[in-house]
């Protein structure tokens, strides 16, 4: 494994010319977990594209998993907000998640045992084992999106791309979530998210606020300040016991582009 998961310098995502993010700055180690928090068009979503290499380099430096962006694709998990494979074929919840295993191993190699005990163990960790024979089109908004996390579980990657991945789980689902996370870690992968949710943001080790630019970017008690999160979207927070609450929010959802 590589000694280090995302190396960016001066860099500037966006599409085309065009960039959206702009002096990104970052040094992010294996086993590592960073947050990525902004509002609608900050770029969040479009980094982490850039990060996955299904979008070029703007300008500056970006090396992922000690090779150029886009030389360790088989090691990258990158799960997106829309998903569309259960929509076209009738899939299977273990059918998706055995699309995790794809890249893993040689188009024309059989499954192993290795790969279904992975593929077991990682609907076993987000809770979906139950839903194992049920069509995903069948399945609720939530559990859908615990099987894609299953899918991303079952790549066994050095680092995880997730973008949004919280949304549509209740409770169980995000402490099943987070467990996995905890998994992954464990075993040395950096993880990557894009989210809205300050509450999720500040379990990562490292928090990165965004408009267009960095606004800060260190650990959560020193970067979620009530100054840089309303100078990143319009938000005040209140501490209330253990808790961040909201008392200003001027953007109800966030979908970056």
């Amino acid at each position: 494994m590589s000694e280090t998961a995302v190396v960016a310098r001066r860099l500037s995502v966006g599409y085309g010319s065009h960039a959206v993010l702009s002096g990104v700055e970052a040094f992010l180690k294996p086993g590592g977990s960073t947050a990525l928090v902004g509002s609608n068009g900050s770029g969040k979503s479009t980094l982490l594209k850039t990060l996955a290499g299904l979008l070029p380099v703007v300008e500056g430096g970006l090396e992922i998993l000690g090779r150029p962006v886009g030389e360790s694709s088989q090691r990258v998990a990158y799960l997106s907000q829309f998903h569309q494979s259960g929509f076209v074929l009738p899939l299977r919840a273990i059918d998706v998640v055995r699309m995790g295993r794809f890249d893993q191993r040689s188009r024309f190699t059989r499954r192993s045992r290795a790969d279904d005990v992975i593929v077991s163990e990682s609907m076993e960790l987000l809770k979906v084992s139950d839903l194992a024979d049920r069509p995903l089109r069948d399945l609720s908004g939530g559990q859908q999106q615990r099987v894609y996390l299953a899918q991303v579980l079952a790549r066994r990657s050095d680092l995880l791309l997730l973008d949004e991945p919280t949304a549509g789980l209740d409770a169980p689902g995000r402490a099943a979530y987070i467990d996995a996370l905890n998994f992954e870690r464990s075993r040395g992968a950096a993880v990557v998210t894009a989210t809205h949710d300050v509450g999720e943001a500040s379990m990562c080790d490292r928090v990165m606020l965004l408009a267009g630019r960095v606004i800060a970017d260190g650990p959560p008690n020193v970067v979620m300040t009530p100054e840089n999160l309303l100078e990143t979207f319009g938000i005040g927070l209140t501490k209330v016991g253990d808790q961040l609450v909201v008392t200003e929010h001027h953007h109800d959802h966030d979908h970056d582009h």
